[in-house]
């Protein structure tokens, strides 16, 4: 059994506090009858209707995840703190995974979902699906450093990486936008240049840009708009 606003919270459409509204303003229908009970119990097979549109009980779920450093982009790692265990408990049960890893100690945007085909979209490499990072480097970043990006850098292990844009934003800060996701890319990157890297943090992911009023280790379903941009990637 679980609460009729979990249920509605666990699609990615509402916060519970969105559930909790639709339901008391009678817009939401359990087997067939008005429901004006957030806190209404329900098996997971029963079927719920929000204004006449049926409601899966675990559909595509799409949420936001600020990730911070520390944490792991898996689902499941021994001896590790994952993304998932920063979910509320009704997510943790419906299959969420990451579309695309962020390194542990590498902080910023990282989309959860169960949406398998739209994850293997975005992760092909045929997409070149735009991940934006800002960086901070120990060195003096130039526009060499830029040239260098956009002619597609070639790693010393003989990596070809795609042409890269770079903006210069300090002596020692920049975004760089990949079109590509390669092992730890950024930092090989930047250590064949002689400048390691000493921080790093996704601000935008394809159509998806973070929500900096979300702080570390916060998350929010996508709004609708996000999702549709998403889904038509």
């Amino acid at each position: 059994m679980e609460r009729l606003d979990k249920r509605l919270a666990a699609t990615g459409r509402w916060s519970r506090k969105e559930a909790r509204e639709l339901i008391r303003a009678g817009r939401v229908s359990v087997d067939g009858a008005p429901c004006r009970a957030p806190e209404a119990k329900l098996d997971e097979d029963a079927p719920v209707w929000v204004d006449g549109a049926a409601i899966p009980a675990h559909g595509p779920v799409y949420l936001m995840l600020h990730k911070p450093a520390g944490v792991v982009s898996s689902t499941d790692e021994p001896g590790e703190r994952t993304v998932l265990d920063l979910l509320g408990e009704e997510y943790r049960k419906i299959g969420l995974f990451p579309a695309g890893r962020l390194d542990k100690d590498t902080e910023g945007l990282l989309l959860l979902t169960n949406d398998g085909p739209l994850a293997h979209r975005l992760l092909s490499p045929k997409s070149h699906v735009d991940k934006v990072y800002y960086m901070e480097v120990d060195g003096a970043l130039d526009g060499d450093d830029v040239l260098a990006a956009r002619a597609g850098m070639v790693l010393g292990d003989g990596t070809i990486c795609l042409p890269a844009d770079m903006e210069l934003l300090s002596r020692n800060s920049a975004h760089i936008t990949l079109r590509e996701g390669k092992y730890h890319q950024v930092k090989r990157m930047l250590a064949s240049r002689g400048k390691p890297v000493t921080y790093l943090k996704r601000v935008r992911f394809g159509p998806l840009e973070l929500d900096e009023k979300l702080d570390k280790g916060e998350w929010r379903p996508l709004t609708r708009e996000e999702q549709a941009a998403v889904c038509r990637h």
